[in-house]
């Protein structure tokens, strides 16, 4: 019988998760009123064909319209027939899942608690520093304007380049067509912010969640909600939950095969002035099989400063939020732990 360890803590490449253990640490085991069901509900989210804002115009006023309602009510939906094609989605999960199961030597030559670093392995949050850990190893990377990063990415396993790079270009001319519709769907024209967008930040959290032997004690990644403008998520099975804002419940969002995930985030809950809200997400496990998510996250740049629209703001509507750049929030991860509930949102907010 495997014995137990009794550590507070673990480093990268040393981790629960890593080494397959057959039980959750104590640091791993996240309070009781917090743990996830093993038979979550399944959350009612909005599924948007996305080929109609390629159609006529009416076609596409019904898609804005779809979208708005979604940012309003949700900060979520889903997206089908987006035109990235399946081969493309298929050979990022693949190499993605191929990375992580390279010997540990290969992958902790990008291991790094430093939030700043363009491309960085790790697992949990921040490593060592959390008050819990969380079943979950990462590598996140850099990826606009890709001939600035893509060197750096890993060599091994030996297509992950040219996989993930192709992915990475689909997904954001996708985003920033997203983009366009979100700011449509606000009154603001699909040209708002556009060339700061398309100068702005690509950042990809390519996620790998382990078999746990006990899901219902531990999280693959605590509630959060994402700083960007939005984040466009594709997974190879279901284990995303969100709040029901009307029920105060977790969901599980359901697979569709294909579909694309969109967040919105806590930069686009500012420029709305608070119309559309980011939405509270977290990471559940199983003991069967590897989860794999690749999340692209789309902001402006390091230092630009995401506003409220002056267009939403006026007597009777107040500005509610403070201005914000990417950097702001990597010194606020810095500084800070999500897992404790403290959010960028807040920091924020104006108070009343």
């Amino acid at each position: 019988m495997e014995k137990k360890d009794s550590s507070s803590s673990f480093t990268i490449g040393n981790s629960a998760q890593e080494r397959s253990w057959s039980y959750v640490p104590d640091c791993y085991v996240i309070p009781s009123s917090n743990r996830p069901s093993l038979t979550p509900e399944t959350a009612n989210v909005p599924v948007i064909d996305f080929s109609r804002l390629r159609q006529d115009a009416t076609q596409r006023a019904n898609a804005i319209k779809e979208i708005g309602n979604a940012c309003h009510q949700v900060g979520f939906f889903q997206i089908v027939n987006h035109g990235i094609c399946q081969s493309i989605l298929d050979g990022a999960l693949s190499v993605a899942s191929d990375f992580f199961k390279l010997p540990t030597e290969e992958k902790v030559k990008f291991m790094s608690n430093d939030v700043k670093k363009p491309v960085r392995y790790g697992t949990s949050l921040k490593d060592g520093d959390d008050k819990f850990q969380f079943w979950r190893v990462f590598l996140k990377h850099y990826a606009h304007p890709l001939s600035d990063w893509i060197h750096l990415w890993p060599k091994n396993p030996p297509h992950y380049r040219e996989n993930m790079g192709k992915y990475c270009k689909e997904v954001r001319k996708l985003a920033l067509e997203v983009m366009g519709a979100i700011n449509e769907s606000l009154g603001l024209g699909p040209g708002y912010l556009s060339n700061q967008m398309e100068d702005g930040m690509q950042v990809m959290a390519v996620n790998c969640y382990p078999p746990c032997p006990n899901p219902e004690l531990a999280l693959g990644l605590p509630p959060h909600s994402d700083y960007t403008c939005l984040s466009i998520v594709l997974q190879n099975s279901a284990g995303l939950e969100v709040i029901d804002k009307r029920e105060g419940k977790w969901k599980l969002i359901p697979e569709v095969h294909g579909a694309l995930q969109v967040h919105i985030g806590d930069h686009l809950e500012v420029l709305s002035n608070g119309l559309y809200k980011s939405v509270v997400h977290r990471a559940i496990l199983n003991s069967e099989r590897t989860r794999i998510s690749i999340a692209s996250l789309h902001s402006m740049g390091m230092d630009e400063k995401m506003g409220t629209a002056e267009e939403l703001v006026d007597d009777q509507h107040p500005k509610n939020y403070k201005e914000s750049s990417f950097r702001d929030f990597l010194d606020f991860l810095c500084k800070n732990d999500i897992a404790e509930g403290k959010n960028f949102i807040d920091k924020l907010k104006i108070k009343a």
